[in-house]
């Protein structure tokens, strides 16, 4: 094998290569890599190379083909997990108003944010509860579950930059967060506390049980074939209550056919049809 010191040159990620990766990820997390994506594959993949000291994709992916936890490595590092606080703004608008007007006598409230990414939707989410229905925050319990390990561990943290805050109310700076002595700000235990963050494969089993009010899997079915979405589709409503909403990303679409949901209006479905 050829040391990784003998030249500055990182591999070159071949077609064959790229096409392994490929399967590897769609068996893996059900996600589509398609063509085009192969600069992206290769400049994130380089970093597992040099942290395995292995000198060509190809010795790589045979190592990914015998080890899971190597498997799970590649796809964390390929995973995206670009998101905002605030992402998306109506979404949180119909959260509060089916909250007045839907389910402000229920008992618990169960919301579960599916791809969490590092934490800002989840936490806008409570944070959204905290300022408008503080009364309810009790009652709230939100799930925010992730395929990256890394994602998940950062959202735990729920430590952020401050570039990466411009999107929120001056006002929830001062109400929600501590800044740190590194000038980075970090969500205040108030906000933590509603929500429980945990490491989830969308294509495994799933441990929790419903009923969820409503669930969010915003930005991520885009990622998915359409086989792949409305078996995800399905199972979601199997989690949501009777009145239970999903949520999804504005550029993202279920379709009209092949799902049990019912549309409500553009990245709005719901379990059953209002009465």
């Amino acid at each position: 094998m050829l040391p990784l010191a003998a030249t500055n040159e990182p591999p070159a990620l071949t077609k064959a290569d790229f096409e392994r990766v490929a399967a590897n990820v769609y068996r893996l997390a059900g996600i589509v890599l398609r063509t085009g994506k192969e600069d992206l594959v290769e400049s994130r993949l380089n970093k597992r190379l040099r942290a395995k000291k292995i000198a060509s994709f190809r010795e790589y992916l045979d190592l990914v083909d015998r080890d899971p936890v190597e498997l799970a490595a590649m796809v964390d590092a390929l995973t995206t997990n670009k998101t905002a606080f605030l992402r998306e703004p109506a979404h949180f608008d119909l959260l509060i108003d089916l909250l007045k007007n839907t389910w402000s006598s229920a008992g618990q409230i169960r919301i579960w944010s599916s791809a969490c990414s590092t934490g800002e939707e989840p936490y806008t989410i409570a944070m959204t509860i905290l300022h408008n229905l503080p009364h309810l925050a009790p009652r709230v319990r939100i799930l925010a579950t992730d395929l990256a390990s890394h994602a998940v561990a950062r959202s735990r943290a729920g430590e952020y930059a401050n570039e990466s805050l411009g999107g929120l109310p001056p006002q929830w700076l001062d109400r929600y967060f501590d800044k740190t002595p590194s000038g980075a700000f970090r969500i205040k235990s108030e906000v933590k506390r509603m929500v429980r963050f945990a490491r989830l494969n969308l294509l495994d089993p799933w441990p929790m049980r419903g009923p969820f009010q409503v669930i969010f899997c915003r930005n991520v079915m885009i990622y998915f074939d359409k086989p792949t979405q409305l078996k995800l589709a399905g199972r979601f409503r199997e989690l949501l209550s009777s009145d239970g909403y999903l949520l999804i990303g504005h550029s993202e679409s279920l379709g009209s056919e092949g799902h049990a949901l019912h549309y409500v209006k553009p990245a709005v479905y719901r379990r059953c049809k209002p009465t």
